[in-house]
């Protein structure tokens, strides 16, 4: 009996170590790296209730083995094109943007992720002859700033879906001093090659 209590303290003793090991702060290697494209609803600011919808891609760039503190900072690039469903009275109407800044991603939970954004760039709009004496004035480009945030969430493995809110700044219009903000909601999906995180 009591060399059957001696092989159970030996039991015992050899597996409180497997159970003192805390978990890895991340599997699977990779690139820290995020890909993703989306579909995009934007209302243009272009008139009342004038939208559009589009297509954005998004590159991020994460400081995963960044301190605590700085680990969920990121860079973000981001491209949208928002030229589909143009309404009858903007035949020329088109906006794009290319800009890029800081994200800022929660990781609190395994399979959602809270972020918040400020991204910078370039503009670039087409649309009608705004005034009778110019008439060849159909195309702009502009600084364009971009506050934005959102919540991914983990749909398979690699595999992230995106559902995003941004609004615009775009400034001094139309030789008019004159600001436009476009705002809206993008839909999609992302591939995270640095693989599945546990933290």
């Amino acid at each position: 009996m009591r060399s059957k209590f001696v092989l159970a303290a030996l039991f015992l003793a050899g597996t409180c170590p497997a159970f003192s090991q805390v978990a890895p702060s991340a599997s699977g290697g990779g690139l820290p790296f995020v890909v993703g494209a989306g579909v995009s609803d934007f209302s243009l600011d272009f008139g009342m209730g004038r939208r559009m919808e589009g297509v954005t891609v998004w590159v991020d760039w994460n400081l995963y083995r960044a301190p605590s503190l700085l680990r969920g900072l990121g860079i973000e690039f981001e491209g949208r094109d928002i030229d589909i469903n143009r309404p009858s009275s903007l035949s020329r109407m088109r906006q794009d943007t290319g800009d890029g800044g800081v994200i800022y991603t929660w990781r609190r939970y395994r399979n959602f992720h809270p972020y918040a954004k400020y991204l910078a760039g370039i503009g670039s709009i087409d649309f009608p002859p705004p005034f009778a004496n110019e008439p060849l004035y159909t195309h702009t480009t502009n600084f364009v700033s971009s506050p934005g945030g959102g919540l991914e969430y983990r749909a398979f493995r690699n595999i992230w879906v995106r559902g995003d809110y941004e609004y615009q700044f775009w400034p001094n219009l139309f030789s008019r001093q004159t600001a436009l903000n476009p705002n809206g909601v993008t839909i999609g999906a992302s591939y995270d090659f640095r693989g599945i995180h546990r933290r």
